[in-house]
């Protein structure tokens, strides 16, 4: 097992737009926000910008639609149909097409329930979205991949899950005891049997790969254990992702990111109460310093 250190970073270097435009940079699709969490995408599309992503599309639910469209102007918002329950209808696909077929990057789940008609609409943007298309599962969306392993394993690899503790039990049908009783372990195991890369967030958190690589992120604080953290760290890693970077690259950046990002406002406002708003200004300039070079050796005259 590896460490996630600014040195492993530098050794997996960012792609690099150079003089690009914004469409080099990369077109985020995150779908999610039910009518009572509107918040979760307007954080997770924001971090995907503050991660370099060039364009960013939302698609929510149409009750949010409008307050989102002024609250992310930077984001093209496209109102879907809602459940009497507040969530996504699974006949959006028909209106997500379109912009799915111009994401680099996808990001669903956050902000979203665990209903029948998230579960027929993951199925469904599994079957319409490229194999060359980065799929970012969080929140809600995860326990759907059960019935999709199929898919993902027809999928090139490009595919990202994010859960939590209690999020892994459900996907992998444990217990929360048995997920924490050995993270890495069942991360490996989920990374197999779903052809993906999993983040398993914790106190320490477990970087696996399909091909048996894994990697333990050990810094951060318990302050990142607050609402609306984890959309933050699914919107970077969507960023990273659009941006060309591979699953394990967008994966292992964004959560030593999101790390440092919490380490640095526990240092300027104290180890609990900052919010996760608050990190999206710190991915930046975070990110800037990360992919520095070391400075060359000083040679002796």
């Amino acid at each position: 097992m590896i460490d996630v250190t600014p040195e492993l970073l530098r050794k997996m270097p960012l792609p690099d737009p150079g003089e690009g435009d914004k469409r080099a940079r990369g077109n985020v699709l995150v779908i999610g926000g039910a009518m009572s969490v509107p918040g979760a995408v307007l954080l997770a599309g924001t971090a995907a910008l503050r991660a370099g992503a060039g364009r960013l599309q939302i698609a929510t639910c149409m009750s949010n639609a409008s307050a989102l469209a002024v609250a992310v102007p930077e984001a093209l918002v496209l109102g879907l149909p809602e459940t009497t329950a507040g969530g996504l209808e699974s006949r959006a696909i028909e209106s997500l097409k379109p912009l799915i077929a111009r994401a680099d990057c996808l990001l669903l789940g956050s902000g979203l329930h665990d209903d029948e008609d998230l579960a027929k609409l993951t199925d469904a943007i599994l079957e319409a979205t490229p194999s060359e298309t980065t799929l970012v599962f969080d929140a809600g969306a995860i326990k759907h991949l059960r019935e999709a392993k199929g898919v993902l394993k027809r999928r090139e690899g490009r595919q990202i899950i994010t859960p939590h503790a209690g999020e892994m039990a459900g996907l992998m049908g444990l217990q929360r005891s048995e997920v924490e009783a050995d993270p890495a372990a069942v991360a490996q195991r989920a990374a197999a049997g779903f052809n993906a890369v999993i983040a398993l967030k914790g106190a320490c958190t477990y970087i696996a790969t399909s091909e048996g690589d894994t990697a333990a992120c050990r810094e951060g604080n318990v302050g990142l254990a607050t609402s609306g953290s984890g959309d933050v760290l699914a919107g970077v890693i969507s960023g990273l992702a659009a941006r060309g970077a591979n699953a394990f690259v967008a994966s292992c950046w964004g959560v030593l990111l999101h790390a440092k990002a919490g380490d640095r406002l526990a240092k300027r406002i104290g180890p609990l109460g900052y919010l996760a708003r608050e990190l999206l200004e710190q991915i930046p300039n975070i990110m800037g310093e990360l992919a520095a070079r070391q400075p060359a050796p000083t040679v002796a005259k």
